[in-house]
């Protein structure tokens, strides 16, 4: 995924508040099971970046022209405003025509079934493609979680779950096609197609959610409650694991040939063994200590990702608005993903890119300023849209790492990279001398202007991922369930995430490039010190 998040450089909340009335954040109940229908109207926005406000910022230090920090040149605006506004997407996604292939029915189709708010068919929502879904699709996706059944709604939504649980409603509710198979139901408005699918023999089945976390031993004080073993004396983890996604439970623990399942906040009441011989040595048949035969290997099942799939918007509409504010190229889509992981909550957007709305993000949609979402995506730097926010997370990662996520994305999409011709062409030079005067004015802004401010370091977010989302959700005023976090951080990257690392064979950055970055970083970690917010990590530092 090109991009990042800033995280705090250590695990404490530090907030900067300014000497104004803010109003405080609700707390949020945990997110309902339900599904929402989706909202009757849409509201478009604008989608440009707006140009930053001609008030210059103060500066806190002699080290750079204040002219060349606020960006005020009218070329540098056209630079900046051609390439954030490029046609590289859309050239991208011109490629992508929808065809409408034969319909392939694996499966056994069940009916058509009610699923609404008090309703529900299926359990959790296991995939969306608002472009490409088909019956097959789904019931591929549902299979590899584990699951019995296959649901589709709203043409475009997949659920998966072991049982139907819902009435039946009239085959004619469910009208809609599929978006990528033409003639194959694909539910209603709270109406959902229920496919049964094809069966597999045991130990035949095929995974693609399930994780392995590791060698656990159980604590002398922990209860039998928390372990539910299984019938049969002998198993492989391949059976235990279908054996535990069978009762919907999502954990499998393998003790020598035993399988348990267990529920996930048992798995953060126990304590991983650094040395993964220790199950090797009490998962030995015949070996009969007490103490070895307290360690497990620990697997999370498919039911735990299908629960942590399930997103909705809040449940009632929030007077305050919080900005998830980042320079581009900075992981603001992976944050996204992870705090929609994490919370259950969609995330809104300042703009509309309809890659991430096909792609799940249904908040892209969706009105920024109507309360329905728990943060709202901005690349903004002007002190009347800061202003406009009661709250704001701010993402920073290394300008250098920065610029180069932002440049790939910018010539080949989300998840291409950038050639060599384009590296050594005018236009990179072009794009760091307007690109790099923003990263460090829109990090000024945001210290100078946001109400109620946390920063967050993409690098901290990578290093330490679960205290850092709980370090956000406290800033949010929202618990997570243990579930969830164990699911985030087995489905870290999402679906944005660059497949490798490309290295370039030469330094794209020239020294002048280099010395004027460096002042950057270095005014922007005064800034941040000033207002009594850490500074920048010292992997930013130059040396």
């Amino acid at each position: 995924m090109a991009g990042s998040v800033l995280l705090l450089q250590r695990s404490s909340v530090e907030t900067f508040q300014r000497e104004t009335d803010t109003m405080a954040l609700p707390s949020l109940p945990a997110p309902p099971r339900a599904l929402e229908v989706p909202a009757a109207r849409w509201f478009y926005r604008r989608n440009v970046i707006q140009e930053m406000e001609n008030q210059p910022l103060e500066q806190t230090g002699n080290i750079m022209d204040q002219k060349h920090l606020t960006s005020r040149n009218l070329e540098i605006r056209h630079l900046r405003r051609h390439w954030f506004h490029g046609n590289a997407e859309q050239k991208r996604s011109s490629k992508h025509n929808l065809s409408h292939k034969e319909a392939r029915h694996k499966g056994t189709y069940i009916g058509c079934f009610i699923n609404n708010e008090t309703e529900h068919a299926l359990g959790g929502t296991v995939l969306y493609d608002f472009r490409k879904m088909t019956s097959a699709l789904c019931q591929d996706t549902c299979s590899e979680s584990g699951f019995r059944y296959a649901g589709l709604e709203y043409g475009a939504e997949c659920h998966c779950g072991n049982r139907v649980c819902s009435r039946r409603a009239r085959g004619e509710d469910c009208n809609l096609d599929c978006r990528g198979e033409k003639g194959s139901p694909c539910g209603g408005v709270e109406r959902i197609s229920v496919y049964r699918v094809e069966d597999r023999l045991p130990g035949q089945r095929r995974y693609r959610t399930v994780h392995y976390h590791g060698c656990f031993k159980r604590p002398t004080n922990s209860t039998a409650d928390f372990l539910i073993q299984t019938t049969g004396q002998t198993h492989t983890p391949q059976q235990c694991i279908e054996t535990c996604t069978d009762q919907e439970l999502p954990l499998a623990l393998l003790r020598g040939q035993h399988c348990f399942c267990s529920h996930a906040p048992f798995l953060f009441t126990i304590q991983m063994s650094e040395q993964e011989r220790m199950c090797e040595r009490g998962n030995k048949t015949n070996h009969t200590s007490p103490y070895e035969q307290d360690y497990y290997w620990v697997y999370s099942t498919p039911v735990l990702d299908a629960t942590c799939k399930e997103r909705t918007f809040l449940p009632q509409k929030s007077r305050t608005l919080v900005a998830l504010s980042s320079f581009p190229g900075a992981g603001n889509t992976w944050l996204r993903h992870l705090i929609e992981l994490a919370t259950g909550f969609y995330t809104g957007s300042y703009y509309f890119d309809g890659s991430l709305y096909n792609k799940g993000f249904k908040g892209e949609k969706d009105y920024w300023q109507s309360g329905r979402v728990i943060c709202i995506k901005t690349h903004e730097s002007g002190q009347r849209e800061i202003e406009m926010f009661n709250s704001a997370i701010l993402l920073m990662r290394n300008p250098y790492r920065s610029l180069i996520a932002e440049f790939n994305r910018k010539c080949a999409g989300h998840l291409g990279y950038a050639s060599d011709v384009h590296w050594r062409s005018k236009e990179w030079s072009e794009f760091v001398d307007s690109y790099s005067t923003w990263w460090v004015s829109h990090a000024l802004a945001w210290v100078r202007f946001a109400h109620r401010l946390l920063v967050v370091h993409f690098e901290n977010l990578q290093k330490d991922l679960v205290p850092q989302l709980k370090t956000i959700s406290a800033f949010l005023n929202i618990s997570i369930p243990d579930e969830r976090l164990l699911c985030t951080e087995s489905n870290r990257d999402g679906l944005f995430k660059r497949s490798g690392s490309r290295s370039l064979t030469f330094d794209p950055f020239t020294p002048e490039m280099r010395a004027r970055i460096d002042e950057y970083i270095h005014t922007v970690d005064k800034a941040l010190r000033d207002r009594g917010i850490s500074g920048l990590p010292q992997e930013y530092m130059p040396r």
